[in-house]
């Protein structure tokens, strides 16, 4: 597969033929409006060329059916299972066929997954997996299989991405806690190991606006389990300096334990600790006290992320790169 040549575009056959794509795309979907002579001129470049349409595109132009596939590090997460949930919304609505391959935040079994979608033959792909790079990503575009990044700025011409830029309004949130605690509060960033570029991005930017402002702060390791933060926080807790607080949690059911365990040591939320989730999930409204987070839509960029493929396929994305600002939603569980 290494050696496996770029295949021909759709650009090249309607510059070689000297036509418009509309004329090439008609030509291939068996469509009207292309005299004879034209018709013949475009199939021999085709068959010159050896080009190989896209098939999510002529599923598009000719109601056929199409698989889309999606690969995800686990549906397991309830903001994993919202981005999954938007994209099943829309395949539904366009009569697609999904096929998941799941990862295990392992970059090996994620080639694995890659190589799987390559000889599934899938007319189109959708990857929301931190393990994959721009080199992996082309090795699937060379199949000509358009696809749609998620969380991960990758470019080409078969190729679109959505990401999230949570530093500016993460930054304004970290701030606005340091000028309004003036030091009482210690900043707490909790690390979970391969959780991804959304997490490392955040947490060098947290260790930034610290430094930058002189504010004292911690970066501890966590596990990504609920159980086991709320039994090494109760024991956190019972040391005096670490009960003033302002804690950043990756995601919800984390902060859940940190708030859980401040409560359950005696501790006020958020007088004492204040907790920021940020992937906020619906489970934030849920939980008492109620949880302050960075606020993403995850269905909705399940949604975004098929319809950016549908445009892809048919050439006619205009915005490869689609940026999504996360926003500060303030419940219960901060001061402000």
């Amino acid at each position: 597969m290494e050696n496996l040549k770029d295949r021909v575009t759709i650009y090249e056959v309607a510059k070689a033929s000297g036509v418009s794509l509309a004329t090439v795309s008609r030509v291939i979907n068996n469509q009207g409006n292309v005299t004879e002579e034209t018709k013949q001129k475009v199939q021999k470049t085709i068959a010159r060329l050896g080009y190989k349409p896209s098939g999510l595109a002529q599923a598009l132009a000719t109601n056929k059916s199409t698989t889309i596939g999606v690969v995800i590090p686990s549906a397991n997460y309830v903001y994993i299972s919202s981005v999954l949930n938007g994209i099943t919304e829309i395949a539904k609505e366009k009569g697609f066929n999904l096929s998941l391959f799941i990862t295990s935040h392992s970059r090996d079994d994620a080639l694995k997954q890659l190589d799987k979608v390559i000889t599934s033959h899938v007319d189109g792909a959708i990857i929301f997996d931190d393990e994959l790079d721009e080199n992996d990503i082309a090795k699937l575009n060379s199949y000509y299989v358009p696809t749609i990044v998620i969380n991960n700025k990758v470019e080409g011409e078969r190729v679109g991405c959505i990401l999230f830029g949570i530093e500016r309004n993460f930054k304004s949130v970290l701030e606005k806690s340091i000028a309004r605690n003036k030091g009482k509060k210690r900043l707490v960033f909790l690390h979970v190991h391969n959780c991804g570029r959304l997490l490392e991005k955040t947490e060098k930017t947290f260790i930034k606006v610290c430094e930058d402002n002189k504010q004292e702060y911690r970066i501890l390791n966590v596990d990504d389990s609920y159980t086991r933060t709320y039994n090494d926080f109760i024991g956190y807790f019972k040391t005096k300096r670490h009960q003033k607080s302002f804690v950043v949690a990756y995601r919800d059911s984390i902060a859940a334990a940190i708030t859980n365990a401040a409560t359950d040591s005696g501790l006020k939320v958020p007088e004492d600790v204040e907790v920021l989730s940020l992937i906020g999930t619906k489970y934030a409204n849920i939980m008492r006290p109620t949880l302050s987070t960075m606020n993403i839509n995850m269905q909705d960029v399940g949604r975004r992320a098929m319809y950016m493929l549908v445009d892809l396929s048919k050439n006619a994305l205009e915005n490869k790169v689609y940026r999504i600002e996360p926003e500060y939603k303030k419940r219960q569980s901060t001061e402000e």
